[in-house]
């Protein structure tokens, strides 16, 4: 019988951004064609905006960035949350975001990274449809394109422990591995769940990427 979890979304977003130059969360998403007007919509937005239809609520985490990315949170219906110590790392916001679903009552997570153009919602749908008829050892499920493993990452209350248990010195990478046989890895065709966006010379290359395939499907059409 499939289970019937409560979802939440949560975006990690309070990394500072040193490669990049400036706050990656605030990178403008989708691309827009040359001479066209700017939609205003950005990493962080595209990402609450991908998760918010499939979850009961969006948390996003903050660190030092709060008040800059405040303003595009409370547009977007969403919560945002602050980690006092963004310096302790990134698996310390996942934690702070995980002690905040199970506070608000939920019981599963679908978690995400800021730095990345988000997954379309068909591929968000097939992962919460294979988390829901999985077994019941099977506490997270994590696309995988071309042999590696990305983002979104859904996981249930049993890995959320598991988490939550950990030093904040942990990483999710290491808890991944060490709980391995309770998580179901599925293949998706989008290269998009393995992208990172750490430098300017990324975020380029991915715009320029998404011009030549907005610009393909523009031909075909």
């Amino acid at each position: 019988m499939a289970r019937s979890p409560s979802w939440y979304g949560v975006i990690l977003a309070a990394g500072e951004s040193t490669r990049m130059g400036r706050d990656k969360a605030l990178l403008p998403w989708p691309p827009t064609p040359a001479g066209s007007p700017s939609t205003g919509q950005t990493f962080l937005s595209a990402a609450i905006h991908a998760l918010s239809p499939l979850t009961d609520m969006v948390i996003v985490i903050a660190g030092k960035n709060e008040s800059a990315l405040a303003p595009f949170v409370y547009a977007t219906a969403a919560v945002l949350v602050t980690n006092p110590d963004p310096d302790r790392g990134q698996f310390s916001s996942l934690q702070v975001g995980l002690r905040e679903v199970l506070n608000r009552g939920r019981d599963a997570a679908i978690i995400t990274l800021v730095d990345r153009p988000p997954v379309s919602a068909g591929i968000i749908e097939k992962l919460r449809g294979a988390f829901e008829n999985a077994s019941v050892d099977k506490w997270s499920v994590i696309p995988e394109y071309g042999g590696k493993h990305g983002h979104p990452i859904l996981i249930g209350r049993e890995m959320i422990e598991v988490f939550l248990r950990a030093p904040a010195t942990a990483t999710a990478r290491d808890l991944e591995h060490e709980n391995r046989e309770h998580i179901e890895y599925m293949p998706v065709n989008d290269p998009l769940v393995v992208v990172n966006v750490n430098t300017p010379e990324d975020y380029q290359a991915l715009l320029s990427q998404s011009t030549v395939l907005d610009h393909q499907g523009s031909s075909k059409a």
